[in-house]
């Protein structure tokens, strides 16, 4: 018989217990020692993969007023596809201006300024007005008829009142000429608002301001169609400015890139002519191509008078929210009214206007 030779069939012996004890301790000594580092691992990757459904304020990142750190032609904010969106209400509001020897209002009574909304502004999730004026104490009035220079102490007051943007794209931002404008928007970010629509460069001043609330991305952004007779405000590429000017591709750039990186895109801006009650033609069409650009809310301004409310494409137009914060100089410029803008979790747009009316100078006060 052929001897048998040691092979993969050869009988195998009995592990001792002993051994198999001391690999099953071994065993429970690495999962407890790797436990840690695999939950923080997956703990990263779901906090990473959602933005958190905020309550209350909105929070914008970095710092009041800094613009979204997603480069124009990403895809939208995690928050539009895995985090749950909650109900929003947006309000918008017209000229508003704090120079205290225009208005009326003193420094020591500065809180007068929004005391007639009843928290109006408090309770919503975003608040947008249009800042009607340099505020700064340097620069030199440039050669207009009016030139209006707005008090930093007064800033803190519409913060406190609940406003959260200061729109800067107007054609009184530059009242003081480029030194003011940017230390304007410094003085609005140091107050714990967002600012845009002007800054010291064209690409800042068409950058949005962003906010993260309830789980919404939402871009705010301002364009500024009133120049003349100073086309010298509107900013260029390395001088300050307000955004865009009477460039129309401009101002659907703009709201484009917006649009790109937010899932709710408002704009805010000036246009039409003094003293005008309803719409010109050619804003109804710009209306038209910036909501066709990705815009989902529209505030207008600058005719100093209140202007019907329009839809299109489901979207609110407001073109022109009239004074605000404002001298009481007659009862059709006293006139006014506050937008205000419901968002259902699945983005339908509810907008309406709710009557208000300037009782004293520099006094709004809701009526609606």
């Amino acid at each position: 018989m052929a001897s048998q030779r040691p092979g993969r069939h050869r009988a195998r012996g009995r592990i001792p217990f002993s051994a198999v004890l001391v690999g099953l301790v071994l065993l429970l000594v690495v999962v407890l020692a790797i436990r840690p580092v695999v939950s923080r691992v997956l703990g990263g990757n779901a906090a990473s993969g959602s933005t958190p459904a905020s309550t209350g304020r909105p929070t914008s990142p970095a710092s009041p007023g800094s613009t979204a750190s997603t480069s124009p032609g990403a895809s939208p904010s995690a928050s539009s596809t895995q985090t749950h969106r909650g109900a929003l209400l947006i309000h918008g509001a017209g000229d508003t201006n704090v120079d205290p020897s225009y208005i009326g209002v003193s420094p020591s009574n500065y809180s007068f300024m929004l005391s007639g909304l009843n928290g109006l502004f408090t309770r919503d999730d975003l608040t947008v007005v249009n800042l009607e004026c340099a505020v700064s104490n340097v620069g030199n009035a440039v050669h207009k008829e009016f030139n209006f220079r707005g008090d930093p102490r007064a800033l803190p007051y519409l913060k406190s009142g609940g406003v959260d943007v200061a729109n800067m794209a107007n054609n009184h931002s530059y009242d003081f000429g480029p030194d003011a404008l940017v230390d304007t928007r410094k003085n609005i970010e140091r107050a714990g608002l967002a600012a845009m629509g002007a800054g010291a460069s064209s690409s800042q001043a068409t950058k949005a301001a962003i906010f993260h609330v309830k789980g919404w991305t939402i871009a705010v952004v301002g364009i500024d169609k009133v120049v003349d007779p100073y086309p010298e405000a509107v900013a260029g590429p390395d001088h300050p400015g307000t955004a865009c000017g009477h460039d129309t591709n401009c101002m659907v750039d703009e709201v484009k890139r917006a649009a790109t990186i937010s899932d709710l895109t408002i704009v805010d801006i000036h246009w039409g002519v003094e003293l005008d009650t309803q719409p010109r033609a050619e804003d109804v069409d710009l209306a038209k191509r910036l909501i066709d650009a990705g815009a989902d809310i529209i505030f207008g301004g600058h005719s100093h008078r209140l202007q019907p409310m329009a839809t299109y494409r489901g979207k609110p137009i407001f073109y022109s929210l009239g004074n605000f914060v404002w001298p009481h100089l007659s009862q059709d410029s006293a006139t006014t009214a506050i937008a205000e803008v419901r968002v259902s979790p699945s983005g339908k747009l509810t907008g309406r206007m709710i009557p208000a009316s300037i009782e004293a100078n520099g006094h709004p006060v809701v009526r609606g």
